[in-house]
């Protein structure tokens, strides 16, 4: 399932540009995440594919369906969390899935099943029956991810659904991400990195309304000056640095730089019975570079 933009973007009454043109293409299925402080655009974003917005100026398909023009069609293949929804309190999680699926044209029976189906997934089973306002915020915010996934749209769009969760809530719901993405598109929104770095097969990267990179995390380490990291423990050695920069630490040094220096310098570590650790950069370093370096419109290593 494909989704593609074309210079789309949106400004509000106030005269707020939240998006600015912006031309995104992504072949699912799997997962596909937006990020970006707040501010950046990514809930407009999402509103706008989800059919909740009109934009500006532009426009964008969703399995081949434009958004302005075949918007029922659009609605019929996808499901959404948006950011702010809420699980309606006097309602349980049973009804409140069951009843959103008979919305969507399912059977009573169907529905029931499909809702069993989709809160056991979630970890919800055995508070089907209990009113929304006596869960916890995180069950809360599980139950409307649950409406998703039971819907067996080809594409959901979820925004921010782990907030609220504890880690290992979390954890769980990723892992059920995974399941899905295998035969479903995915568009989810995110501040949590590692989150986006572990589930994604391609990451927008936004600031501002602008579209700052994107592409898989491969892509992404490919734009930074100094791709590789090298956390040292303790004395590091005296040994100067050919290529890359070098931040002090109370405990040591991290080091930025290429594979071939990286190569070089670890032999020495090695040799003197150094401790460190050495990866390509996180997410969470290319953020922080390409969000730090968008005024002058080049990626630098985390330290420069």
């Amino acid at each position: 399932m494909e989704i593609e933009t074309f210079s789309l973007s949106k400004t509000y009454d106030n005269g707020k540009q939240a998006l600015r043109p912006i031309d995104i293409s992504f072949r699912g299925p799997g997962i596909f995440s937006i990020i970006g402080l707040n501010g950046a655009g990514k809930t407009t974003l999402v509103r706008i594919l989800a059919t909740q917005l009109t934009p500006t100026s532009g426009t964008a398909t969703v399995g081949g369906f434009d958004i302005l023009r075949d918007t029922p069609r659009v609605r019929e293949i996808i499901a959404c969390v948006p950011q702010e929804a809420r699980a309606v309190p006097w309602l349980t999680p049973l009804q409140t899935v069951s009843s959103y699926l008979m919305w969507r044209g399912y059977t009573y029976r169907e529905s029931r099943q499909m809702a069993l189906e989709a809160l056991g997934r979630v970890g919800l089973s055995d508070e089907v029956r209990v009113k929304n306002r006596m869960l916890s915020g995180g069950m809360k915010r599980k139950v409307l991810v649950a409406c998703a996934i039971a819907s067996e749209a080809e594409v959901l769009f979820l925004d921010e659904p782990t907030t609220g969760l504890d880690h290992i809530s979390r954890k769980d719901l990723w892992s059920i991400l995974r399941d899905i993405s295998r035969e479903r598109t995915i568009v989810l929104t995110t501040h949590y990195l590692d989150e986006a770095e572990s589930l994604s097969r391609s990451i927008a990267v936004m600031s501002h309304g602008r579209l700052l990179a994107l592409g898989s995390m491969d892509d992404l380490r490919s734009m930074m000056k100094h791709p590789v990291s090298i956390r040292v423990y303790g004395p590091p050695p005296e040994v100067t640095l050919e290529n890359g920069t070098v931040v002090r630490m109370e405990d040591g040094e991290q080091i930025f730089t290429d594979e071939g220096t990286a190569q070089e310098y670890v032999r020495v570590l090695i040799s003197r019975g150094t401790r460190f650790y050495i990866s390509p950069v996180t997410l969470n370093e290319v953020f922080e570079s390409l969000v730090r370096g968008e005024r002058g419109g080049e990626a630098h290593s985390p330290a420069d």
